[in-house]
């Protein structure tokens, strides 16, 4: 009974250290954002014009109108389907072609050139080009996805490399067939490296999908917004669709990265399975160490026999 108690004991300053960490990042962040909304304000205040630096009031006054038009909602859903499709796409490909290059020699010759390519290559080459052969709809998705994928194909490719070997040699050795081994061995160790990818591509995405929206001027779109804002000189509009793709922006990365790549349940079981083969891969040693020095021993006595 002492002991249960002791063990409720520890699980309760456990929970109560982890929400005071939580507590002193959250009273950090809020600190840090009041600090720079009074530079921001000061800065306002100093050159006195709303139309070269509007204050950080003049800005939350536009987005409230804009969020009570239906415009605002149909060009930020238009947009974030845009920024998903082009994320989704460049992130399956990245994963099919840091497979292929991690495991194949050809591939890696092959395909390496033409994402060294599309990474040297600036956003707005690719806008003009994607422009000339399909729909401004469709170029910010294709864009996005050209933004996304050298940046999953590189993590996935170093991950599936970075792979223990001894790992690999103990999944052949107890036979674990193809899914088996991917499940157990390589999606554990190439985990993090796709987290990464994602946190970084999703924001690439946002950034290429919207600037391209800005020169392609999307229908219903945030980029062709902030175009029509910087137009008709309506600088407190402008700020307010740029808060709005940031926000946004943070709430897809916190909702759909670290829910699909971030998991604690997942990443602890990824964790015991990782290692239970260690502990098997140690016995299989001992026992391997154990019949060479009886052989040893068996080959010794034979020799004296002779």
């Amino acid at each position: 009974m002492h002991l249960i108690l002791m063990a409720i004991e520890r699980k309760k300053d456990k929970y109560g250290n982890k929400m005071r960490h939580r507590g002193e990042a959250l009273l950090r962040m809020t600190a840090a954002i009041v600090f720079w909304l009074l530079v921001w304000q000061v800065l306002s205040f100093l050159i006195g014009s709303e139309l070269l630096l509007p204050s950080p009031w003049a800005v939350v006054r536009s987005f409230c109108g804009l969020a009570q038009t239906t415009e605002f909602y149909r060009s930020i859903l238009h947009t974030l389907l845009r920024v998903a499709a082009g994320f989704a796409a460049g992130m399956a490909a990245g994963l099919l072609a840091g497979t292929l290059t991690a495991f194949s020699c050809a591939a890696d010759v092959l395909l390496t050139p033409l994402k060294n390519i599309i990474k040297a290559t600036p956003v707005t080459s690719f806008i003009v080009l994607i422009l000339l052969y399909f729909s401004s709809n469709v170029t910010p998705s294709a864009v996005a996805f050209l933004a996304v994928l050298p940046i999953c194909w590189s993590n996935v490719c170093e991950g599936l490399r970075q792979t223990d070997k001894k790992m690999t040699e103990l999944a052949h050795a107890y036979a674990f067939g193809r899914k088996k081994t991917l499940r157990e061995i390589y999606f554990p160790a190439v985990r993090p490296y796709l987290s990464a990818a994602a946190t970084t591509g999703l924001g690439f995405a946002w950034k290429s999908c919207v600037a391209a929206e800005v020169i392609a001027l999307s229908k219903n779109s945030v980029g062709r917004a902030l175009y029509e804002s910087k137009l008709y000189l309506e600088t407190a509009e402008l700020f307010a669709w740029t808060a709005s793709v940031v926000l946004i922006s943070v709430l897809f990365e916190k909702l759909l990265v670290h829910k699909l790549f971030k998991n604690k349940n997942t990443e602890g079981a990824a964790g015991r399975r990782s290692e239970s083969l260690e502990h098997r891969h140690a016995s299989c040693e001992a026992e391997l160490q154990y019949k060479s020095d009886a052989y040893a021993e068996y080959g010794r006595d034979e020799e004296r026999n002779i």
